[in-house]
């Protein structure tokens, strides 16, 4: 029996990369009717960054900077979306996009929170970019990808960081 891939994780970091490996999501969506859920991990700001800022804002000041960083990053990750939609689908690729797609801003240690979201949510695939440029390199994957594959216990498809080609001819600003 071959395996449903029904429900992917789609992980970035808002690098170029993340953007390509965006591209291979779609990819399954337009395939086999997968939908996609678009997680971003947001890094808690370690008690050494945190108290000056408390001091300064005071705890509820500090919660809603919080809380308004989170929301910005959400708005750009969903006008993103909007640029990819226009720039890379047709009117019926986009259709069918429509509702098959979430995404979701958490804040926390990222592959802590990507584990989590691979049990809560019932994924049958993870995707995520890898950073280096180097072949040689791939065999030290970033931190991240490395605490995610010796934990998770899904399929994971790391994609490779593209030709120069690719990074030129994408703009930073249009990045998921």
């Amino acid at each position: 029996m071959r395996p449903e891939i029904k429900n992917i994780l789609y992980v970035t970091d808002l690098s170029r990369n993340s953007a390509y490996a965006f591209r291979y999501a779609m990819r399954f969506l337009e395939s086999f009717g997968a939908k996609i859920k678009i997680l971003t991990v947001v890094k808690e700001f370690e008690a050494v960054t945190a108290v000056p800022i408390v001091t300064q804002m005071g705890e509820d000041g500090y919660k809603k900077a919080k809380e308004e960083t989170l929301r910005n990053i959400l708005k750009r990750l969903q006008k993103r979306l909007e640029v990819y939609g226009q720039k890379e689908l047709t009117e019926e690729e986009r259709q069918k996009a429509r509702g098959m797609i979430t995404i979701v801003v958490k804040e926390g240690d990222p592959s802590v929170k990507i584990l989590e979201a691979v049990e809560a949510d019932d994924v049958d695939m993870v995707i995520m970019g890898a950073h280096s440029k180097d072949v040689r390199k791939y065999t030290f994957l970033g931190g991240v990808t490395q605490r995610v594959l010796r934990h998770i216990r899904k399929p994971v498809l790391v994609v490779p960081i593209p030709s120069k080609e690719f990074e030129l001819s994408f703009r930073e600003d249009d990045t998921l």
